[in-house]
């Protein structure tokens, strides 16, 4: 029996296990969480025409721009966009309360990375941050021609700034005005850690990038097996994603994005979070307004890193959310939200 048979075979076993001598904790727990107050936001409703942008090895990304209302560009310089990279084995639609708070009111530009959402597949391996930061230079190229640029990612999102920053260095304070790095890290991260929504915790412990590319091989049977272990997969969202209780909205619209995430794309950028190693670089990001946010009890992307990265980028803001987790964006928004628009403030300040 090969490797990815074995793993397969045991990641059934565990569901398995946990089906049968686990089933009443893992439900009241799912039950818990479906009985949250809050009100059920429509998440994923808000959307506009796409606009496909082909990254520089040919991959069609999906893009989708809410322009501004009542701006004259005839008599007014360039808008200020927002330009958002969301995280890993997610998809754009996890900016909603953003978008939500924006549209109409500042220029905003929302894409799904590379293998992710409704975008097209890389080759594995293009699957890398250096890649995400070349992809993201395509995306303003192709729709931010003229005016600056506020540059804003969560996770994956914000190392693929820091790598857009080291790559395209001269862009910062020409083109870019303003940045927000939002629950990420810019190195030492165990990679590990960010399988844990997705896969049983007892199976990421030692985790290899060879153990996760044999699973890749096999990954419709590894799909399979995340499929079945749904209710298991939804408790695991909660305690990883949010620190606080949550409405069970949110918890579902997370696992719902991390569950249409195919593993093998899940596998593709994972030997790449450990490999990632550019504190050094960010210093170039002190160029601008850059604003620091993560969650006090963001078990992904710890407080740690954010604080690293306030100390290594000159001037930059740090903004701590007490109790929130790695999905802060939603769990804290109207905290976020009152961050980006200080950031955005900053920025048109350095601008004039």
């Amino acid at each position: 029996m090969g490797v990815t048979a074995r793993i397969a075979g045991a990641l059934a076993g565990a569901a398995g296990i946990a089906a049968a001598g686990g089933a009443v904790r893992v439900a009241q727990r799912r039950r818990h969480i479906s009985q949250r107050a809050g009100t059920a936001a429509p998440f994923g409703s808000l959307h506009s025409a796409p606009v496909t942008v082909i990254a520089d090895d040919g991959v069609p990304l999906h893009v989708e721009i809410d322009e501004a209302v009542h701006v004259d560009a005839r008599h007014s310089p360039p808008p200020v966009t927002i330009v958002f990279a969301h995280g890993y084995a997610l998809n754009l639609d996890c900016w909603h309360f953003q978008r939500a708070a924006f549209r109409g009111l500042v220029r905003t530009v929302f894409y799904d990375q590379r293998s992710h959402g409704r975008s097209g597949r890389g080759d594995i391996k293009e699957g890398t941050i250096d890649q995400l930061g070349r992809d993201l230079k395509a995306v303003i190229d192709a729709v931010v021609p003229d005016g600056p640029v506020v540059l804003v990612g969560h996770s994956m999102g914000g190392m693929t700034i820091v790598a857009f920053a080291e790559q395209f260095p001269e862009l910062m304070g020409a083109k870019v005005i303003g940045a927000a790095l939002i629950s990420t890290t810019a190195g030492g991260l165990d990679p590990a850690r960010l399988l844990f929504p997705m896969v049983p915790s007892r199976f990421t412990s030692g985790f290899a990038s060879g153990t996760v590319r044999a699973l890749a091989r096999g990954h419709r049977a590894v799909d399979g097996v995340r499929r079945l272990g749904r209710s298991i997969a939804t408790v695991a969202t909660d305690s990883f994603a949010f620190g606080d209780e949550v409405p069970a909205s949110y918890v579902e619209f997370v696992d719902d994005m991390l569950s249409a995430t195919p593993f093998q794309v899940v596998a593709e950028f994972f030997p790449g979070f450990g490999e990632f190693d550019k504190f050094d670089h960010v210093g170039i990001l002190g160029e601008v307004p850059t604003t620091v946010i993560c969650g006090t009890a963001d078990k992904l992307t710890s407080i740690g890193h954010s604080r690293k990265l306030n100390a290594r980028i000159p001037g930059s803001t740090l903004v701590e959310c007490p109790g929130a987790g790695h999905m802060v964006i939603l769990e804290r928004h109207g905290q976020v939200n009152a961050a980006l628009d200080q950031l955005l403030s900053a920025a048109q300040v350095s601008r004039s």
